[in-house]
C-alpha cells in the first residue's frame, strides 16, 4: 500500500506464471507412466509412479491450477486442477491400503478402469476444443493427450494375451510424445524475453490485432 496525494493506493502483488510448473508436473508424471504403458522392459511395474502422481503431478499441479485462478486464466485453472485430480486419484488406485482394486476380478478391473479412462477421454476432448484459439503448442498437447487417453481406454476394453496389449502400448508411445510436448510448452513459458537470451515459438492462434 502506498500513499499519494493523501490517498491510499493498494499495490497488487505481481503473480508469476504458474503454467510452467503445471506443465512440468504433468509432463514428468505422464512420461514415467507412459514408459510403463509402452511395455518397456526397464519399467515393468507402475509402482514408481505413485509418488509422482501424488506429489508432483497431483499436489504441485493442483497448486498451479489454483494460481491460474488468481491470474484469471479459466482454461489453465480448469486443466491443471482437473489433471491434478486425475493423478491424485490414479495414485490412490495404486496404493493397496485404499483397497480400491481388490474387489475386482481381472477383467472386471480392466472394464472399470476403461470407464474411468473413458471419462477422462471425454473431458480431454472438451479441453481440446477450447484450445483452437490459444497456440499451436497447446493444440498439439491436447490432441496427443486425447489420442493417448483414447488408446488407453481401448486397451482396457480389449482382451489381450499379454500384460500390455497393442492399444495400451500405442497409448504409452503417444503418452511419451505428449510429455515432451508438455515440456516444450513449459520451456516456452520459462524462456521469456525478460529472463532469457532466446525464446522458443508456440505459434499464437488467437488472431489478436495489434
Amino acid at each position: 500500500m502506498s500513499i499519494e496525494d493523501g490517498k491510499q493506493h493498494v499495490i497488487q502483488p505481481r503473480i508469476a506464471n504458474p503454467a510452467p510448473l503445471g506443465l512440468s508436473a504433468f509432463a514428468l508424471t505422464t512420461f514415467v507412466l507412459s514408459v510403463n504403458n509402452s511395455g518397456s522392459p526397464n519399467l515393468t511395474l507402475p509402482n514408481v509412479i505413485t509418488g509422482l502422481a501424488l506429489f508432483y503431478g497431483g499436489i504441485c499441479q493442483l497448486l498451479a491450477g489454483m494460481w491460474e485462478f488468481r491470474t484469471g486464466n479459466t482454461f489453465g485453472a480448469t486443466a491443471f486442477s482437473s489433471y491434478a485430480g486425475f493423478w491424485l486419484s490414479f495414485g490412490v488406485i495404486l496404493i493397496p491400503g485404499f483397497d480400491i482394486t481388490a474387489p475386482y476380478s481381472g477383467q472386471d478391473l480392466d472394464h472399470a478402469l476403461g470407464i474411468y479412462l473413458a471419462g477422462w477421454t471425454i473431458f480431454t476432448f472438451i479441453l481440446f476444443l477450447a484450445t483452437f484459439r490459444s497456440n499451436a503448442g497447446m493444440v498439439a498437447l491436447f490432441f496427443f493427450l486425447l489420442i493417448t487417453f483414447l488408446l488407453l481406454t481401448i486397451g482396457k476394453f480389449t482382451p489381450a494375451a499379454t500384460p500390455v496389449n497393442g492399444a495400451t502400448k500405442a497409448g504409452g508411445i503417444f503418452g511419451i510424445i505428449t510429455a515432451f510436448i508438455a515440456w516444450y510448452n513449459a520451456l516456452a513459458g520459462l524462456l521469456t524475453k525478460e529472463s532469457s537470451y532466446f525464446t522458443v515459438p508456440v505459434f499464437d492462434l488467437s488472431n489478436k490485432r495489434e
